[in-house]
């Protein structure tokens, strides 16, 4: 028998055991699909969080607060030795700026700071930090960097939420990676078990194969192949899936991430590489589950 004639009989036998046993192998397929939907989901819901992440941590200054008796050149002394450490974008904010500021945020309240005899606010520098140096050990070094410059009295980073943003992101991408794992062993043994009924319910057809000379491979070739096409329909599925859930509710949860991301952010939860992810992982769980099957339970 010729490579393209072995090909097509595999190809013909796997698609004949599904439809021997299509109840068996629906479950495998659902069980695959439901994984698959969950990790689109999971993987899209992952993609707003470091938007999110992103997002906020743009707006992370760094400001450094300098001493009240320094002159207007000391100021600008100060500014370019901050500037030659190269840490971002460095912009000088006087005293009188930072009152005008301070009393238009405050609103009607600003107004009891024209009754102030003097300006209590010291000059300071606002750096805006590149995106390499927004974690919290970069930041942490940056500020030691800059409190050790002469004339500078304090350093502010909003440390504090920067911390909790960075624990909430770890949080979620080491629970990921748990449930993903869960999901992964549950889903291969799930379509193993199935692809053990198919085997069994076939036990004679492969007795018969054996007697007349087929080698292992030849006899495990088409379980494998039907374990492929278990995690093809499961992709299919958990996509229309996706393509679905995102028709339905994505304009809603697209308005709401617009809302706190701003404008242009993509909400879409089926982009073309998601799309090659989910295809391969259900080649990866349906071939997994069918090798699991095929080693136990299919002696030959």
């Amino acid at each position: 028998m010729s490579a393209l004639a072995k090909t097509a009989y595999f190809w013909r036998s796997a698609a004949g055991g599904l439809r021997h046993s299509p109840f068996v192998h629906f479950i495998a397929v659902s069980t695959i699909a439901i994984a698959l939907f969950a990790a689109g989901l999971a993987r899209g819901a992952s993609r707003v969080v470091d938007n999110l992440l992103s997002s906020l941590g743009g707006e992370v200054e760094v400001t450094v607060y300098l001493a009240p008796e320094l002159g207007e050149d000391e100021v600008h002394g100060v500014h370019e030795r901050v500037q030659q450490l190269h840490v971002g974008d460095v912009t000088v904010v006087p005293p009188e700026a930072a009152l005008v500021r301070l009393r238009r945020e405050l609103g009607d309240l600003g107004e009891a700071l024209a009754e102030l005899p003097e300006n209590p606010l010291p000059a300071t520098l606002e750096v805006r930090v590149p995106a390499e140096r927004r974690s919290p050990e970069a930041l942490r070094t940056l500020a030691k960097e800059l409190r050790a410059q002469p004339g500078v009295t304090a350093v502010d980073y909003g440390e504090a939420a920067v911390e909790r943003l960075s624990a909430i992101a770890r949080a979620l991408r080491f629970g990921a990676l748990v449930a993903f794992l869960v999901v992964l062993g549950t889903t291969i043994i799930i379509v193993a078990a199935t692809l053990q009924l198919a085997i069994y319910s076939r036990r004679e057809e492969i007795e018969i194969q054996k007697l007349v000379g087929a080698t292992d491979r030849f006899v495990k070739a088409p379980f494998l192949l039907e374990g492929l096409l278990q995690g093809l329909l499961g992709a299919g599925l958990a996509l229309l899936g996706l393509w679905t859930f995102g028709r339905v509710l994505g304009p809603t949860l697209g308005s709401l991430f617009a809302f706190l991301l701003g404008p242009g952010v993509s909400t879409a939860w089926v982009e073309p590489r998601t799309a090659l992810e989910l295809v391969a992982a259900g080649c990866g769980l349906g071939l997994g589950g069918s090798f699991v099957a095929v080693g136990r339970f299919l002696r030959v």
